[in-house]
């Protein structure tokens, strides 16, 4: 049997991917500043040489792993929708998803604590509306498309629906009650899309 030679283009995706997930360890258990570049090439396998073919520095780094979470994030969201349900309950099915993909360890510390810490308010924002913000804002626009609702002011709600998920899922981290939350994000949803 022939054994298949890896292409150049696997060996670098396979190497980044190693990066990546070695970094996002060590940025979950340690955090940014107290994680070095030697340490994530030596929990890696790799050489240094390696990581700065892939990424420019630390913080390029850094946000590489927030850019991968928020698209697991959106891509977890997405997945939950079921068209044959109603904007509404779209809607909360995200809510939900949203919840459970940020009850990944590590995921809220990465994408809601330290992620604006490291990479500036402006920067973790425009990651958030690339991905799990984005779904959001089409989901409130499908739910009030019957309403003539300004594009400028639905991206607003968005950003403030959005804060009111992110609070709830550091809450949640901290050992509050699930359930408690996703009453209140329902309600919520409830008077935001009400006619």
């Amino acid at each position: 049997m022939q054994q298949t030679r890896r292409s150049n283009r696997d060996r670098s995706d396979a190497t980044r991917t190693a990066i990546l997930d070695a970094a996002r360890e060590l940025f979950v258990v340690r955090g940014y500043a107290d994680t070095a570049t030697p340490d994530v090439v030596a929990a890696a396998g790799l050489t240094r040489g390696a990581l700065y073919h892939h990424f420019e520095d630390k913080k390029a780094l850094f946000r590489a792993v927030v850019e991968r979470e928020a698209r697991e994030v959106a891509a977890a969201i997405e997945q939950s929708g079921d068209t044959r349900l109603s904007p509404r309950d779209a809607l909360v099915s995200g809510a939900g998803a949203y919840f459970d993909a940020m009850a990944i360890p590590g995921r809220v510390r990465l994408l809601l604590l330290d992620g604006p810490a490291v990479l500036g308010a402006n920067e973790a924002a425009a990651i958030d509306a690339a991905h799990a913000r984005r779904t959001l804002e089409d989901g409130l626009k499908a739910a009030i498309a019957p309403r003539r609702v300004d594009s400028a002011v639905l991206t607003a709600t968005a950003i403030l629906l959005s804060a009111a998920f992110d609070r709830a899922a550091v809450e949640i981290e901290g050992g509050a009650a699930r359930a408690v939350y996703m009453k209140a994000i329902t309600d919520l949803v409830d008077r935001l899309i009400a006619p």
